[in-house]
């Protein structure tokens, strides 16, 4: 059985640009879609409480300063 050298190229090529083309729209496809969603703001409550949290920290830190005695430098 003889194969037609031509034959042979041209299905070669043809499954080149084939899978050249799905690369690409593969990746087109991939960069028009959304993006990751970030997460939900958090909510009022949750700020209030890190904040009163970080607030009586802070206040227990200058506390526990104020009964430290003064070390001379």
């Amino acid at each position: 059985m003889v194969i037609d050298r031509a034959i042979v190229k041209r299905w070669q090529r043809a499954t080149v640009v084939g899978l050249m083309s799905l690369a690409l729209c593969s990746i087109v496809g991939a960069c028009a879609s959304e993006g990751q969603k970030s997460p939900p703001p958090p909510a009022a409550d949750q700020v209030r409480g890190h904040a009163d949290r970080a607030f009586e920290k802070l206040k227990q830190e200058e506390q526990e300063r104020a009964t430290q005695p003064l070390v001379p430098q």
